[in-house]
């Protein structure tokens, strides 16, 4: 039996609600882009510079040029990811170039853990590890504020234990 209503649970019917991550996930990952670049550019720049020759310092130029691409594809990258819950699966949809969708049935889960390393504490987010019978299948949903990824985790737990169940 369901909990909830479809507003609370994000099931309606058939037709999944998906769910962005929130910006903090990009925020980390452009700050880190960021860092090392510089670390990067002072190895680009420097080290040539000072043991070859001043012109060789151009080099340093070079990551930030390439960071600024890359700046770019994190935004893609991150609008990219999106999970679902239905009413008797998780979807989980990512890739910008190559896209892919993950459908892990509530039935077939093992184990569903939530992560959170000392980055990410910082930047107030947390990821639900999701982990199957078939190794394939294993999922994750990165990047999520720490109360939503506890409710998911919850609820994944809750429905795998009534799915299961019936096996």
């Amino acid at each position: 039996m369901e909990t909830g209503s479809p507003a609370e649970t994000g099931v309606a019917g058939d037709e999944p609600v998906w769910r962005g991550l929130p910006p903090g996930l990009l925020r980390m990952r452009r700050l880190l882009l960021v860092v090392w670049t510089g670390v990067l550019a002072l190895a680009a720049g420097l080290l040539p510079g000072l043991l070859v020759g001043p012109a060789w310092g151009a080099f340093a130029l070079l990551p930030p040029a390439l960071a600024v691409w890359f700046w770019r594809l994190l935004g893609r990258n991150w609008r990219s990811w999106r999970y679902a819950e239905r009413a008797d699966d998780l979807l989980i949809r990512r890739g910008v170039l190559w896209r892919e969708e993950t459908v892990v049935p509530y039935g077939r889960m093992q184990l569903v853990e939530v992560t959170s390393g000392p980055l990410e504490r910082y930047f107030g987010l947390a990821s639900v590890q999701l982990h199957t019978a078939a190794a394939a299948t294993d999922a994750v949903v990165p990047g999520l504020d720490p109360a939503e990824a506890e409710r998911l985790r919850d609820r994944l737990t809750e429905l795998g234990e009534a799915r299961s169940a019936g096996l």
